[in-house]
């Protein structure tokens, strides 16, 4: 008689076959079907965006099962080996020794363990998950199910080829490698150019608006526009290049970009204005027969030791969205690299919002560091997100903490996810323009990928009196709140606005390049009351336009028959424009008026001004490039490349390495 452990051996050592892709397939869908019917589900897929994940997600699931058995005695006959399997399964899933199941990857209909490797379809056999490769072709429409409570016949289980129950939930190596080059081409056939690989379509909202067009000087010889020393845009492009994707034109605001990078600009003189103008006229690159009218700002730049005392609130979102390595962690960070910059005479505190909002650290001397790390420690990603609340518990903070002759801002810290409270970033703007009109300054930082909203974050700054950046390294935090903190956090110049008139019988067309979001009606330029950008101490801001001179082929639009003849045709000793700029000192209503005649001569082109033109053509590849013609990443790559100058953070040599990838990932 044959030894039954001899035949359990033999058994074991053979090959399992596999079965037949086709019937698998079939198999796996109408599992899925009887899955569903059984749990009384109608004919749309369940939603998965409120369900809990980890032990959570367990031990719900695993309730809701066992309520089902309980309602039905006969399915729950023909499925007490699983329960058995689940019970042995939650104490080692418990313990970390099995990797939980995260939600279906939702490009690829995949469930997903915390290692990060894939595991099949959604709701398949459980013994048949490891060895399904992710769906390429988008799942057809669900068949027709039962109506909800129809009796289930358990016979029509009997035809369904479930691989053997000894088989690994792991599938081999040359399976997982076959399975994620799978999912790479979906995932590459799913996403349109600009998708960023992380949030999802839609998912990221950025404040933007249609590129600047070209205008006719004679029907509209005044621009006028209120600066900005954001960066947040720059740092959002590369963060997206660098994991492989273009960004959408939408993300990219060129004047952020261009002034991302410090400048060697000429500083003002002791004891004059709080910044100092200066322009160039140059050839443009893309295109010589128009020119580039650079326009400098900057800022004068007080010694640290003679700066004002800093009040500052941080304001940290801890909402579950910023449970992730690029966020709170991150965050927190960020604001340890800041403390060091800090004096014994400013002061800090801690509001932290989420499902409600609390304080979390009361106004502390920036030097009892143990308080101020102990309180950051404390941070826990949890709930939902209550901005508005956090908003108005930091004023409160902040008002409290505010004294005559210091500065007092809010330092909002958040991926932008206002998701409870704030549901239109116009709904804050007269809240916060009280708040700014008092003398409490707001900025925001925006961390992470999946939801940014940008436009909210822009809104609040700009509504604020404040600076918008986007951290996505310890590099960057570094760069915003350390190497550049005193222009972050130190306003010079409150309101300021640029007008130029552009002379008609010299220049024939115009166009800025950038500030697509700062425009400004003409009357608002001598109207006080109508906020625009600020200028930081030691900051810079550079705004280009690219004109066409009279007579230029360059010219796109053809002559009025009837164009007014007279004051517009007057020369002005060759004068190319009239440049104006209106600003506030801090704590004052009355605004401040600057002017300067513009002429060809103007400048000569350092390697400041052609890097920054580098970067504005680098940032028109990226919106289209309608008026660069043949001009290319290589001829901006070059451009960058001779021009890097003194980079002594390598900050140009990165934006090269940007145009380089952008330049891959075009072709």
């Amino acid at each position: 008689m044959t030894d039954p452990l001899d035949e359990l051996k033999h058994a074991m050592d053979r090959a399992t076959p596999m079965p037949d892709p086709a019937r698998r397939a079939a198999n796996l869908a109408r599992a899925q079907e009887l899955f569903e019917r059984a749990q009384g589900l109608a004919a749309a897929p369940r939603p998965t965006h409120d369900r809990p994940t980890g032990w959570a997600g367990w031990k719900t699931g695993i309730g809701r099962m066992f309520a089902a058995l309980a309602a039905r005695p006969a399915l729950a006959a023909t499925t007490g080996l699983a329960a058995l399997g689940l019970i042995v399964l939650v104490p080692l899933i418990r313990e970390g020794s099995v990797p939980l199941l995260q939600p279906e990857d939702p490009l690829s209909g995949t469930m997903v363990a915390q290692d990060g490797i894939s595991i099949g379809p959604a709701g398949g056999d459980v013994a048949e998950i490891a060895a399904a490769p992710a769906a390429v072709e988008p799942p057809s429409a669900p068949a027709p199910v039962a109506a909800v409570g129809s009796p289930i016949d358990l016979a029509e289980t009997e035809s369904l080829d479930v691989a053997p129950s000894v088989r690994s939930l792991r599938s081999s190596a040359a399976d997982r490698e076959v399975e994620l080059a799978l999912r790479s081409e979906s995932i590459a056939e799913a996403q349109p150019t600009g998708h960023d690989g992380m949030g999802g379509p839609g998912s990221e909202t950025f404040a933007n608006a249609d590129p600047q067009p070209l205008r006719i000087t004679a029907e509209e010889p005044v621009s006028t526009f209120a600066i900005d020393v954001d960066t947040a845009s720059y740092a959002f492009i590369r963060s997206t290049l660098m994991h492989g994707f273009l960004p959408s034109p939408e993300a990219v605001r060129i004047e952020e970009m261009i002034n991302y990078f410090p400048y060697g600009y000429a500083e003002p003189e002791a004891g004059g204005s709080a910044f100092r103008p200066t322009v160039t006229v140059m050839e443009t690159p893309w295109n010589r027969d128009t020119q580039l009218i650079h326009i400098a700002l900057q800022g004068r730049s007080p010694a640290v030791e003679s700066r004002p005392p800093l009040n500052l609130v941080f304001l940290v979102d801890t909402s579950g969205s910023m449970d992730d390595p690029a966020k709170l962690p991150l965050l927190v960070q960020s604001f340890r690299l800041m403390l060091g910059q800090l004096r014994p005479q400013d002061q800090i505190a801690i509001v932290a919002y989420a499902g409600s909002a609390g304080l979390v650290l009361g106004a502390t001397p920036a030097d009892d560091r143990s308080a101020i790390l102990a309180a950051l420690d404390q941070l826990h990603a949890d709930g939902s997100t209550a901005g508005s609340e956090g908003l108005r518990l930091a004023y409160q903070t902040a008002e409290r903490m505010a004294a005559e002759g210091e500065v007092t801002r809010v330092l909002l810290a958040t991926d932008g996810d206002f998701n409870v409270g704030i549901a239109d970033p116009d709904a804050l703007e007269e809240f916060i323009a009280r708040k700014r009109r008092s003398g409490i300054y707001l900025s925001v930082l925006g961390f992470g990928r999946g939801n940014l909203d940008d436009a909210t974050m822009q809104a609040l700054a700009q509504y604020g009196n404040g600076q918008a950046a986007y951290i996505d390294t310890l590099a960057e935090a570094r760069k915003v709140l350390v190497d550049q903190l005193t222009g972050a956090l130190f306003p010079i110049a409150n309101d300021v606005k640029i007008q130029v008139e552009f002379n008609p019988a010299v220049v024939a067309e115009y166009r800025l390049i950038g500030y697509e979001t700062r425009a400004l009606a003409r009357e608002d330029f001598n109207n006080d009351k109508v906020d625009a950008g600020e200028i930081g101490a030691g900051h810079s801001v550079t705004a280009l336009y690219e004109i066409t001179p009279v007579g230029s082929p360059a010219v796109l639009n053809d002559p009025l028959r009837y164009a007014e003849s007279g004051e517009a045709t007057r020369d002005l000793d060759g004068e190319l424009a009239y440049l104006r700029l209106r600003y506030k000192a801090p704590g004052e209503t009355e605004s401040q008026l600057v002017e300067l005649a513009i002429t060809p001569s103007m400048g000569i082109a350092s390697a400041d001004t052609r890097f920054a033109a580098a970067i504005a053509g680098f940032g028109q590849i990226l919106r289209g490039g309608r008026y660069l013609e043949a001009w290319s990443y290589p001829d901006a790559i070059a451009l960058a490349e001779a021009n890097t100058g003194d980079d002594r953070f390598g900050y140009r040599r990165e934006a090269v390495t940007m145009m380089r990838l952008a330049e891959g990932l075009a072709d």
